[in-house]
């Protein structure tokens, strides 16, 4: 059983893609045609993920010209380039065969919002701070006569006024 075990684990990825059930997905496919190769990107939501260890597979879904298209991936095979999130879901299911018969809207997913995103929002966001002191002092340098000017102007109508 031990040498099955180092087989499988020859054959598995290093860095498996970070993704998971719901998730809109971009899978970069390797193609060979003839000699030549190319990769080709199947974007869908992702309904299912199966099995486990260099066996797994995960199934994507999307709508071709009002049809829906279903294709299965293994994981860890070397066609799969990588698999890029393009929109984090928010699921409380492990398949979502429902998903096939809804249509329009109602085959919408929720958008995750805050655990896979925060990560780059922690990046914009120090950034951010880093860049509004120095710009929170060329503001007020250059907003400092132009607030000057209307209370100037106002002292000499209530001196008029008089």
């Amino acid at each position: 059983m031990s040498e099955i075990m180092a087989i499988e684990a020859a054959q598995m990825k290093e860095n498996p893609d970070n993704f998971k059930v719901g998730d809109t997905v971009k899978v970069h496919f390797k193609i060979i045609e003839g000699k030549s190769e190319r990769i080709q990107i199947y974007e869908g939501l992702v309904i299912a993920m199966k099995n486990s260890r260099a066996g797994k597979t995960f199934t994507v879904r999307k709508i071709s010209y009002g049809v829906g298209v279903e294709r299965v991936f293994p994981l860890h095979s070397p066609k799969v380039v990588k698999v890029e999130v393009v929109r984090p879901g928010k699921v409380r299911r492990a398949k979502l065969y429902y998903i096939r018969e809804k249509i329009g809207k109602g085959a919408k997913i929720k958008e995750l919002i805050g655990k896979k995103g925060a990560k780059a929002d922690r990046k914009t966001a120090a950034a951010a701070v880093s860049v509004a002191p120095a710009v929170a002092a060329e503001t007020t340098e250059a907003a400092a006569p132009v607030d000057a000017a209307p209370a100037v102007a106002q002292q000499s109508t209530e001196a008029t006024q008089s």
